[in-house]
């Protein structure tokens, strides 16, 4: 039976900053680990992102780039703190930009959310330490002064002006899923007492001096975008009643696109585990999209929602209720890197994301495992091959655990 061609999915979009999106299908990030293992470009990132921009998205970004080399999210991470891989940056962005697709990257900080493996002086805005389940994984970090604070928000801005340079589209602040903005931002891990926190307008001041800087430095014709948390679903953490006044803040400032998500690795609120079993949200598929239609009702700014999303009614559906301008995609195009051509002419994707299973109860709960076996995907896709939808899960954890734990150790030992 012939399906109805979308309509809204192929519209084209104008940011506030003067950028167009050719169509309203968003790559939202994945975090690759395609980077070397003293955290530098590589050609599988190049390859990767080639095969993306000729699949039919309109926007791409890319998984999360660190802006100190100090501090790291996993093993892999790239880092854009300096221009010491400026040439195949350009040839990342040149890749990435084709069949006029904009990627944008993703630049982030992990505070204290970094396996105690991995880093020696894991830092947040208190010396807060995890939930007790988590502390053999994430070791407590320290309190950053006012000196290291300041450093962090210039470091974000040198990183954006880097992309800018490089040839990329955009950047996005990662500010949602218990990363350093994300920390700042709540009251369970922000705990100071100075202009940086106490109440929830000093705690919004890191995330908008951060904006402040990178618009210093790449200007206002250069689209700047955020992932924020809709809450973090923490007992004294960010609010939703938070995340709507720090969208109309950002969006007084000019902020671009505003990408809506929620929870971090002790709530995993972004894996859609517990959101599921809504029937609201089963009927919608949007994890976040209750939200989204919140959002708008304080914000013109074009907003985008990544999690859920399984058919091109369900897409349309969402674009047409006027909460969101974008529709978010991530882990479908690592196992069909093509399925934007088919959404965009109203077919359903030839693969669908599921559950990943071990067996290990332990294992499967975990938020990491699933970031693991996409992760394998990613790599694939880089290295030239073919990813494998239905491969088993268990021997994606064995593998990645062994190649994680060499790879955590060489950084350990370059460190």
């Amino acid at each position: 039976m012939s399906q109805e061609k979308p309509t809204q999915l192929n519209q084209p979009f104008t940011l506030p900053s003067g950028a167009v999106v050719k169509n309203r299908l968003f790559k939202s990030a994945m975090s690759e680990g395609l980077g070397t293992w003293d955290n530098r470009m590589t050609p599988q990132l190049i390859r990767l992102y080639d095969r993306w921009a000729r699949g039919g998205v309109g926007l791409l970004v890319t998984g999360n780039v660190m802006v100190d080399r100090r501090h790291l999210g996993e093993p892999g991470n790239l880092v854009m703190e300096d221009e010491r891989d400026f040439p195949m940056l350009k040839q990342w962005a040149q890749a990435g930009t084709q069949n006029d697709t904009q990627l944008w990257v993703q630049l982030n900080h992990p505070g204290k959310q970094v396996l105690r493996t991995l880093v020696k002086d894991p830092v947040g805005p208190s010396a807060i330490p995890f939930a007790p389940e988590l502390r053999n994984v994430f070791a407590t970090p320290r309190a950053l002064t006012e000196e290291e604070i300041l450093d962090i928000i210039q470091r974000f801005g040198r990183s954006a002006a880097i992309a800018k340079k490089a040839g990329f589209s955009g950047v996005q602040i990662h500010g949602a899923h218990g990363y350093l903005v994300s920390q700042f931002l709540s009251g369970h891990h922000n705990q100071r007492t100075d202009q940086w926190g106490g109440n929830a307008e000093n705690r919004r001041r890191f995330v908008l001096e951060v904006y402040k800087e990178i618009r210093r430095q790449v200007g206002d014709e250069f689209p700047v975008g955020i992932k924020l948390n809709s809450a973090d679903f923490q007992r004294g953490g960010f609010t939703e009643e938070e995340s709507l006044e720090v969208i109309r803040e950002l969006s007084a400032a000019g902020m671009d696109l505003i990408e809506i998500s929620g929870g971090t690795y002790e709530e995993p609120a972004m894996t859609g585990k517990e959101y599921p079993k809504k029937e609201s949200t089963l009927k919608r598929e949007a994890y976040f999209l209750e939200f989204a239609e919140k959002a708008r009702q304080t914000t013109s700014t074009p907003l985008v929602v990544t999690g859920g999303f399984r058919s091109p009614e369900g897409m349309e559906g969402a674009l047409a209720s006027g909460a969101v301008d974008f529709v978010g995609i991530a882990r479908l195009l690592a196992i069909e890197p093509e399925a934007p051509k088919r959404l965009l002419s109203g077919q359903p994707s030839r693969h669908q994301v599921k559950p990943i299973s071990t067996g290990i109860k332990m294992v499967d709960d975990a938020a990491m495992m699933e970031v693991m076996w996409y992760g394998r995907q990613l790599r694939r896709l880089g290295n030239g091959k073919h990813p494998k939808p239905n491969e088993s899960g268990l021997k994606s954890l064995l593998m990645t655990s062994l190649e994680g734990g060499w790879g955590t150790l060489r950084t350990r030992l370059r460190a």
